[in-house]
């Protein structure tokens, strides 16, 4: 039940993995057999990836994972506009890959608005209009927050953005979205959209960063000339052709998946309903694939290593802030006490409602038996 932090390889793209790892090894820079065979599988994923999204495939550029593609994002648009303006808007509930390069930004003289969300939890058009200024240059929110499973406006922000102001780029933090909510390049409106590979059932190390044409960017590395000169670094096809074969899997399946990702979680509230001092923290709209609550009086840590002890799998909010409190559900309204106690229940459609029996049996027995938080 921490499938936001990691999913389980999917067997296609495990097999595409090994596939590359035995037997098309070769560098796809190299000109010989062994490189074009490797140079083919890169271009195979690339389309892929591109596929699932509706976009063009030369458009998708592979970086080592989500973080990478955010910060080059980030970092190159404000490199790239800084003299035009100064100014950047995102939200207060974005992923740290996204969070702390805007604090660096703002170190470096860049006036960055950290828009919080309205009392819906969503971060509203007004706001935004509100806080567009002349000198705004990037314009960047998530799809779908990784704590709360909250599913943010970003067309219709992006559209208010660009009827502003053209020239603004807009980036999305699609992480915890693709192939999991509907995403179409050309109805989303976003410049930049960046992605994860092992969120949707490929390996670890591989991500990408969808880039609009027309949009420039300057690399965050410099080397060689792979990616189009865009990302330097020989490419780890392994990890990419799995990351494709992944996203060519899953994304024919993406509404029944959904659908049963959704049933998942409505038995799951169900099944809740009856323990005393629930709080959910997730809206009823939102990802159907994150469940987020507070168990009164018991911190999160605590009830974490008591489902671990039984096997069960749970986390307290973003694995990477490595078990600290991220603010995020305080910004979404939740209390102190609530945050500290929150837990986050992240499904994949292969659960199974007798695994979710055991997690609130388990949950009821760590009621009854672990000692309240003080």
């Amino acid at each position: 039940f921490d499938n936001s932090a990691t999913t389980k390889p999917c067997p296609e793209a495990v097999d595409a993995v090994r596939a590359l790892l035995e037997n098309e090894w070769g560098n796809p820079s190299s000109v010989h057999r062994l490189g074009v065979q490797a140079r083919q599988a890169l271009t195979r994923a690339r389309g892929q990836v591109a596929q699932a999204m509706g976009a063009e495939e030369r458009r998708v550029f592979f970086t080592s994972g989500g973080t990478e593609a955010d910060n080059w994002a980030i970092f190159s648009a404000a490199e790239r506009l800084g003299k035009r303006g100064r100014h950047i808007i995102t939200t207060a509930v974005e992923h740290h890959a996204v969070l702390h390069p805007m604090q660096k930004l703002a170190q470096q003289g860049f006036d960055v608005t950290f828009l919080p969300p309205d009392e819906a939890g969503r971060v509203s058009l007004a706001q935004l209009q509100a806080a567009l200024r002349p000198d705004t240059i990037l314009v960047s929110i998530m799809l779908v927050n990784n704590e709360t499973g909250h599913i943010l406006p970003v067309r219709r922000v992006f559209y208010g953005a660009k009827r502003k102001n053209p020239q603004i780029i807009t980036h999305c933090d699609a992480v915890q979205g693709f192939l999991k909510v509907p995403i179409r390049i050309s109805e989303l409106k976003a410049d930049l959209l960046s992605l994860s590979g092992h969120k949707i059932h490929a390996a670890k190390g591989v991500g990408a960063l969808y880039v609009r044409k027309g949009v420039r960017l300057t690399p965050l590395l410099f080397g060689g000339e792979q990616e189009h000169g865009m990302r330097p670094g020989t490419e780890p096809v392994p990890l990419i052709a799995g990351m494709g074969a992944a996203a060519a899997e899953l994304a024919p399946t993406l509404a029944q998946r959904s659908q049963r990702a959704a049933e998942l979680r409505a038995y799951l509230l169900e099944q809740l309903s009856p323990l005393p001092g629930i709080t959910v923290h997730s809206p009823e709209d939102g990802s159907p694939y994150i469940l987020n609550f507070s168990v009164a009086n018991i911190r999160s840590e605590i009830m974490l290593h008591f489902l671990e002890s039984k096997g069960i799998y749970v986390s307290s909010g973003s694995a990477c802030s490595k078990g600290a409190n991220s603010g995020v559900l305080e910004q979404f309204g939740a209390t102190r006490a609530q945050a500290d106690s929150a837990i986050r229940v992240s499904l994949c459609p292969e659960n199974a409602k007798h695994e979710l029996r055991s997690l609130v049996q388990a949950i009821a027995e760590g009621q009854a038996t672990l000692k309240t938080a003080k």
